[in-house]
């Protein structure tokens, strides 16, 4: 049988390691980080650091790539001697991406493409790209490899807590999160994407020891019976907690396949500020 030649493209909100990156040569979209005296490209030419440091000064927007930049990332996998192009994007109801990429890519001759919307953000995203490239890996066909990660973004699911909403409204992506409520009584809200994959409230506790808790028993809860999970934890300036839950997940899910463990992109601090944690479970039985 003739193997398909098929590239992976994510775009960098996905959050996919850098070492899983180079690995699969994964192609990648950045996002943009605007500033009122520059542009910065995620992960490119900016830090997640560099965002943190500036945030009392100024609070950046973020953007989609031109249309330029991502015909180009176009051109460059043609080039390379591909015929198909699995693209996995952050959720289209956080972002334009997923769109902007599906209708480039219906445009471009000579490339069949397909893209995914995660209905997620972050590394949560990130793995259901990096499912895609060990199918890729494992000489899956298209159409398989299409119908599996479709049945699978229901199967994915994220929490995520951050030490404020202040940025979540300014950014405007406040979604269905109740932001006044929380600032008013020290509520920490624990925030996942519901099946548009938009931001929503899953469960409040007071205070943020109370609600890493509770996300703890919503990871079990979601987990349930199933033997075969991937896990992620990524955090925004927050290592020390975002480790001590890894030590957790590890000790109550020894057979988790993988565990991936990171920083947040420049382009996802924008939106969620210091002190974010994050966590990823995609149930792969």
């Amino acid at each position: 049988m003739n193997k398909e030649k098929i590239a992976l493209l994510v775009d960098s909100g996905t959050d996919v390691p850098q070492e899983i990156i180079e690995k699969y040569g994964i192609y990648m979209i950045p996002l943009q980080i605007i500033y009122k005296d520059h542009i910065y490209t995620d992960k490119v030419d900016i830090t997640p650091e560099e965002v943190y440091e500036r945030l009392p000064q100024e609070i950046p927007s973020t953007s989609l790539p031109d249309g330029e930049t991502i015909t180009k990332i176009f051109e460059k996998i043609k080039k390379d001697g591909y015929e198909k192009v699995l693209a996995v994007t952050i959720s289209s109801g956080l972002s334009g991406t997923y769109n902007v990429i599906r209708l480039i890519g219906e445009q471009f001759e000579g490339l069949e493409t397909y893209v995914l919307d995660t209905k997620n953000i972050g590394i949560v995203s990130g793995l259901q790209a990096i499912d895609a490239a060990k199918m890729i890996e494992a000489d899956m066909g298209w159409e398989e490899i299409k119908t599996t990660l479709l049945e699978r973004v229901p199967k994915t699911k994220i929490f995520f807590n951050v030490a404020t909403l202040e940025y979540l409204q300014k950014g405007g992506r406040i979604g269905l999160v109740a932001s006044i409520l929380g600032n008013a009584l020290k509520l920490n809200p624990i925030i996942s994407c519901n099946g548009e994959g938009v931001y929503y409230t899953v469960a409040k506790a007071r205070g943020r020891k109370k609600s890493l808790e509770k996300t703890f028993e919503l990871i079990k809860q979601f987990v349930g019976n199933h033997q075969k999970i991937n896990l992620a934890v990524a955090h925004g300036q927050a290592k020390e907690e975002a480790e001590a839950f890894l030590l957790k997940l590890k000790e109550e899910f020894p057979n988790a396949e993988n565990i991936y463990f990171g920083t947040i992109s420049p382009a996802l601090v924008v939106h969620t500020g210091p002190g974010l944690l994050g966590f990823g479970i995609q149930l792969l039985d």
